[in-house]
């Protein structure tokens, strides 16, 4: 009898992590002494306040970012020269949701970077302390708050669920079912004219070797339910622009699921004399953003059609096209637009016939560095270079249109950085309401009910045992 050949798990997540967590609900003793198991070797680590609260930890310490709502509390801290997001969670769910996110990222999903777990804290007085996750603050990203605080295009609540299901058949492709999809659980990064979206929060997730309909409907039909309530909530406080439907944005994301997981899933059927619809099949495929590995190819039963299924292996072809020809690591659709911004320069300098390698080295030196080198330094940190160069070629041709007359580059950088760049600035004003709003759905932070001074007292309290452990 011939076997049937089962799917197996991708070998890339098998060792992914040593870290093996338990059941999260399951009740399980805290190490008795500081554990930290990490996937970075920073020596800066042993040197953080691990026996404080992390609500109390020192403001020396802290990054002024702006943090996404959270049950949990988070801080950004300083840790040498990089900043890391530091959520304190329960150890089984720390474990289990680093463990996670290091399988997600050998997949190279687009997630925030787990750096360590961090277990068996003790305050100095010997009281148990949760376990704390640390992962990479994702540079340039920004919670789906703080892009509303800004003054964005009207379209932006339709370009970030574009960015959201765009995230979601990714990791439904791998096999991951979330379970808590949310515009909260996902950090954004401006990508040229749209944005990309990064998972942030793994822990109601499970990664196997292949989802259901029922698990994949499950999350679309989560996403849609939460997008409508965080949109209704923006709106409820003057975020969301006028003229927006929520319920028609959240229709959006499982509009848009459906549309891009059946043109990265279908399996096509072409006649004899149709194959060249097979070539125009993956280029639609790779203008999406999308590689394919291998073409599935066999005949149908009558005999007079072949069908024909693509494996689609990952986002990023011109992204890696980038980086091969570059060096520059940019987020897809930035990366379609330097691409077309070399091609022209290649054009212009009449070296059609030369090796795109070549030309490449010199549009860097000659066009991307000398413009990027003109970021002011107090926004180095509020866009990414490539997000800046995109902007500026936009604003150049603008500035072209209404001049009648082609406009140097310089000029058009100086204009951009005087009147376009200033929108991006989130001010310390903003940071902070941002961070109160996001603070006040904490739900662990049970060190403020030991404040003596407060006037609060459990006993009087009678949901008091909810805080219980």
């Amino acid at each position: 009898m011939e076997s049937l050949e089962l799917p197996q798990m991708d070998p890339r997540v098998l060792k992914a992590t040593s870290v093996q967590a338990g059941d999260p609900a399951a009740q399980s003793p805290e190490p008795q002494a500081l554990k930290i198991t990490a996937a970075s070797s920073n020596p800066k680590m042993f040197t953080l306040p691990w026996e404080k609260p992390l609500a109390t930890w020192p403001e020396d310490l802290l990054a002024n970012l702006p943090r996404g709502i959270s049950r949990h509390v988070v801080r950004f801290v300083h840790v040498g020269d990089e900043v890391y997001a530091m959520k304190e969670i329960t150890r089984n769910v720390a474990e289990r949701e680093y463990e996670l996110l290091r399988r997600l990222q050998k997949l190279e999903l687009p997630t925030v970077q787990p750096i360590a777990v961090v277990t068996g804290r003790h305050s100095r007085e010997g009281e148990p302390l949760e376990a704390i996750l640390v992962t990479k603050h994702l540079k340039f990203s920004l919670p789906y708050r703080a892009l509303f605080a800004r003054n964005l295009r009207p379209d932006t609540a339709e370009r970030l669920i574009d960015a959201l299901a765009v995230l979601m058949v990714r990791l439904h492709l791998a096999g991951f079912y979330w379970g808590d999809v949310s515009l909260s659980n996902v950090l954004f990064l401006r990508d040229a004219y749209a944005f990309s979206a990064f998972l942030v929060d793994a822990e109601t997730g499970d990664l196997q070797i292949n989802l259901t309909e029922g698990q994949r409907e499950y999350d679309v039909d989560l996403a849609r339910t939460n997008i409508i309530g965080e949109l209704m909530d923006l709106s409820s406080g003057s975020l969301l622009p006028s003229g927006v439907d929520e319920i028609e944005i959240g229709n959006r994301l499982v509009d848009r699921y459906h549309s891009l997981w059946s043109a990265l899933t279908d399996t096509d059927k072409f006649g004899p004399d149709e194959m060249w619809k097979i070539e125009k099949r993956v280029n639609k495929l790779n203008e999406l953003g999308f590689d394919v590995d291998e073409l599935e190819m066999k005949t149908a039963e009558d005999g007079k059609r072949v069908l024909v299924r693509p494996r689609v292996v990952d986002a990023g072809y011109a992204n890696r096209k980038l980086l091969r020809l570059t060096g520059l690591d940019v987020q897809e659709n930035q990366a379609r637009r330097l691409l077309n911004d070399l091609d022209a320069y290649r054009a212009s300098t009449w070296r059609d016939g030369e090796d795109l390698e070549i030309v490449a080295t010199d549009w860097m030196r000659e066009v991307f560095e000398p413009t990027v080198r003109m970021i002011p330094r107090e926004y180095r940190s509020q866009i990414e270079p490539a997000q800046f160069f995109h902007e500026v070629l936009d604003h150049r041709w603008f500035l072209a249109e209404s001049a009648g007359h082609d406009v140097p580059m310089a000029e058009a950088v100086q204009s951009y950085v005087d009147k376009v760049l200033p929108q991006y600035k989130l001010t310390t004003k903003d940071v902070a309401a941002l961070n109160a709003e996001a603070d006040s759905g904490v739900i662990d932070d049970e060190y403020t009910y030991d404040d003596p001074d407060d006037g609060y007292n459990p006993d009087d309290d009678p949901d008091a045992a909810v805080w219980a452990h």
